[in-house]
């Protein structure tokens, strides 16, 4: 959170900053330009992608993911499986994985889990590739996204109003978990145990545990 104030007063300052030369409309051309380049950038951007491509465009730049560990597989798949299948038995809306491209007003994000509440189903299609901010994103770190996943994505989820953000550490086992209060994220824990009960999924409360081991896991499918 004290990063983000850094961020707010840098932004206010520069923002002043330009307010106080006289050349301002022309300092405020530059970045337009720079902007429409970059939106040329990101419509060829969607024009290039294929669905064998796990792939991001985040502040005009085109992110290539690697092949992620084991155990990040494993532990996006454990969360993943728990919430389709509470929110499919309680129809509260739909959970995107791995290639659900996220598109902001910025940048295109692909988060490792999501979920979108039932009156944004709605308005989804079967064709659909390109989706709206949902109402919970889950990144797991990996050591080539952990940066972006705690700053640029952070930021961003945070100014697009998305309820709630989960980042799960899989080489050290814990969850964070933040909510949206006012214009903020709020951390509401951080821990390698115990249950977590989310915001934007109404009822959905698991045990921490059940993310990074499988026992657990089928223990707490059993309990949804």
């Amino acid at each position: 959170m004290e990063t983000l104030q850094l961020t707010k007063e840098m932004s206010n300052r520069m923002v002043s900053e330009i307010m106080n030369v006289p050349d301002a409309y022309l300092v405020l051309g530059a970045v337009q330009k720079a902007l429409d380049e970059e939106r040329k950038t990101r419509l060829k951007f969607y024009n290039d992608i294929t669905e064998q491509e796990k792939v991001e465009f985040i502040n005009g730049k085109i992110v290539v993911h690697s092949p992620v560990k084991m155990k990040h597989n494993k532990a996006s798949l454990r969360l993943a499986q728990l919430l389709n299948i509470y929110v499919c038995r309680h129809n509260l809306g739909f959970v995107g994985i791995e290639k659900i491209m996220i598109t902001l007003t910025r940048n295109d994000n692909e988060p490792d889990i999501c979920f979108f509440r039932k009156d944004k189903t709605i308005m989804l299609t079967a064709d659909q590739t390109l989706f709206p901010a949902p109402d919970l994103i889950v990144e797991v770190l990996s050591a080539s996204t952990e940066a972006r996943d705690r700053g640029v994505k952070f930021d961003d989820y945070q100014a697009h109003g998305i309820e709630e953000y989960w980042i799960i550490d899989p080489e050290n086992e814990t969850l964070e978990q933040y909510h949206l209060v006012g214009e903020e994220y709020k951390l509401i824990l951080k821990a390698p145990s115990n249950d977590v009960s989310s915001f934007a999924v109404e009822g959905f409360r698991i045990p921490i545990r059940a993310i990074f081991d499988d026992a657990e896991n089928l223990k707490a499918i059993q309990n949804l």
